[in-house]
């Protein structure tokens, strides 16, 4: 079965109460989420963006102190998040258009970014200089490579993609970040390929 980025937003709200039994609680990002920290600062203000249920990582940053905006476009999962943490900001929305009306010391994309096609991933550098503070984080996850991959969550195709390490590079000086790390499937943290960097302006 053939499928797009735009099959994302359906798939989430389909399966959302599985996905929220089936997400480990491990925290094996708790690294990635401690330098993000060190540059945004602890009680930091954070926008989650594609936070889903809001746990392992919303919980985290609320347990150090920080005060979390998430935005995702799964209503179930934004009114998960509301009944958890009914102290912090939940919106739905899609991260490509512009939701929260401020800026914040720390952005975030976990496991999210990487479900848009190249084009919208694109557009999202700017959309993630608009949301930062001076000096703000930014912590994304991608691939390792340019292309797309289609996995299966539940049945349903699971579409990811990625830009190639030059773009991303390119991209991030674009809007003024400095890459501070980059690791391409890191072992420690699940394989994932990881992005952190900071404003600099």
């Amino acid at each position: 079965m053939p499928s797009s980025s735009e099959d994302i937003i359906g798939l989430y709200q389909r399966h959302a109460s599985t996905w929220d039994k089936d997400r480990t609680r491990s925290l094996f990002e708790k690294a990635w989420l401690d330098r993000f920290l060190a540059i945004a600062g602890h009680n930091a203000s954070i926008l989650d963006l594609g936070c889903g249920m809001g746990e392992p990582i919303a919980r985290y940053l609320i347990e150090q102190g920080c005060s979390v905006t998430g935005v995702d476009t799964s209503h179930t999962f934004i009114d998960l998040c509301r009944n958890r943490f009914p102290d912090q900001e939940w919106i739905v929305g899609d991260m490509r258009n512009r939701v929260p009306g401020k800026q914040f010391q720390g952005v975030l994309a976990w496991d999210s970014f990487f479900h848009l096609n190249h084009a919208d991933q694109r557009g999202m550098f700017s959309v993630f200089r608009r949301y930062a503070a001076p000096k703000a984080a930014l912590l994304f996850t991608s691939g390792s490579s340019y292309g797309e991959a289609i996995g299966e969550y539940q049945g349903d195709p699971l579409y990811h993609a990625s830009l190639d390490t030059a773009e991303y590079e390119s991209l991030l000086q674009e809007q003024g970040f400095e890459v501070v790390s980059h690791v391409v499937d890191d072992a420690t943290c699940g394989h994932h390929t990881v992005w952190l960097a900071r404003l600099n302006r």
